[in-house]
């Protein structure tokens, strides 16, 4: 198969509307081509004019950790231009960095999910260049989550820098798919153009979004692999909890734990609770001693996701319930547990991370009402869920 920018460099006739026009580049690190050559360099050699890069959350090197962590501009010291950071003293173009070029061309790597960033990088991108009367080209990649959706739709006043606009968690979408819907859904005026991918086949084994033939290369810093994306739309909302998400060990966003928890415990629970949750994974209790971040230097007692292997199946697999049940047998296990960060998330600061990250508090309430059952959670989400699986059909390109 080919992604978006393999065929914008194999096909001459695809790159014949960039002749004579300044070029920028969104990427990272994951943006680079079949041979694993990055899109910066590929481009310069094909003799696209790159007049400007901008790097999204984590940065264009993908250097920086954390969240809440600032990249800054800076000059690209091969190519001589200007590398403008989305993530540092601004999250959206300047109006002096959109007069550098004329065709910003967005090569990012997703992961599926409605809280990674550079889902709302994209948008903020094109409504920029609505303003100032530029074309978006997304060189479209694969969602190595594939096509399933999940998770509660944000709410309408809790859009933020994770929150882009009234979607699941799990989206099941490509950047290029999700430009097509963010311009519907916005009423945006822009010149908006996919290189769609050729040979994509999201419901195919083994890779079920990920095509095997491609090696993984982590977009962010803690997206080490597939079952990290597979898993991330429920691991992502510890980021709104006091257990450690597993930051500062190898194996980040694939499990969770504390050093006060008994996880064999907590398994039991959630297998307790709802059985039909844990479908299409398996969970395996482990010991983790993180190197920074939460619980630093302290043993933790883990739960460990498994969205591989033999017991793994694509169309059951839910990582959203998967996670809210680990919190709902927490809660069950540990009634008064101090489950939710209280410090700010993504330059939020008047709301709890747990429902910045949710897009409403639902899931926190739910997990908080000692009487609130696994069906009451069904019943909330999967009309929201049955909603964006029909807005988005008009959308999908595969």
């Amino acid at each position: 198969m080919q992604f978006g920018i393999d065929r914008l460099l194999a096909e001459p006739e695809l790159r014949a509307p960039l002749q004579g026009k300044r070029v920028a580049l969104l990427a990272h690190p994951a943006s680079v081509t079949a041979d694993l050559t990055h899109s910066l360099d590929a481009l310069v050699a094909a003799g696209v004019n790159i007049s400007a890069v901008f790097g999204p959350q984590h940065g264009v090197r993908g250097d920086l950790q954390d969240n809440m962590m600032e990249s800054p501009d800076f000059v690209d010291p091969q190519y001589g231009v200007p590398v403008f950071s989305l993530y540092g003293e601004v999250r959206r173009p300047t109006d002096a960095s959109m007069a550098t070029f004329d065709v910003l061309l967005v090569d990012l790597q997703d992961v599926g999910c409605r809280i990674y960033t550079f889902v709302t990088t994209l948008l903020y991108v094109l409504e920029a260049a609505a303003r100032h009367g530029k074309a978006v080209w997304v060189l479209d990649r694969p969602n190595p989550a594939g096509r399933p959706v999940e998770g509660l739709t944000l709410l309408q006043g809790w859009e933020s820098f994770v929150g882009a606009g009234p979607m699941p968690m799990r989206h099941g979408m490509t950047l290029g798919e999700l430009g097509h819907w963010f311009i519907a859904h916005y009423d945006l005026d822009v010149e908006y153009r996919v290189i769609a991918m050729q040979g994509w086949e999201p419901e195919a084994g083994p890779g079920f979004g990920w095509p095997a033939e491609r090696p993984w290369i982590n977009p962010s810093p803690n997206a080490a692999n597939v079952n990290m994306a597979r898993a991330y739309a429920g691991t992502v909302m510890l980021e709104g909890t006091m257990l450690s998400e597993g930051r500062g060990t190898t194996r980040p966003l694939e499990l969770f734990g504390a050093p006060d928890l008994d996880a064999r415990a907590v398994i039991a629970e959630m297998q307790r609770l709802a059985p039909e949750w844990l479908a299409g994974c398996s969970l395996r209790d482990m010991w983790f001693q993180p190197t920074f971040h939460k619980h630093v230097g302290q043993l933790c007692a883990g739960v460990f996701v498994h969205a591989e292997g033999p017991a793994y199946d694509h169309a059951a697999f839910r990582p959203w319930r998967v996670q809210a049940l680990g919190f709902k047998a927490i809660r069950t296990l540990y009634p008064d547990y101090a489950l939710w960060r209280d410090f700010p998330y993504e330059y939020v600061f008047d709301k709890l991370a747990i429902d910045v990250i949710n897009g409403g508090p639902g899931l926190r309430l739910w997990v908080d009402d000692a009487a609130a059952t696994p069906a009451d959670l069904d019943a909330l989400t999967l009309p929201d869920e049955a909603a964006w699986i029909a807005a988005r059909q008009p959308h999908l390109l595969y």
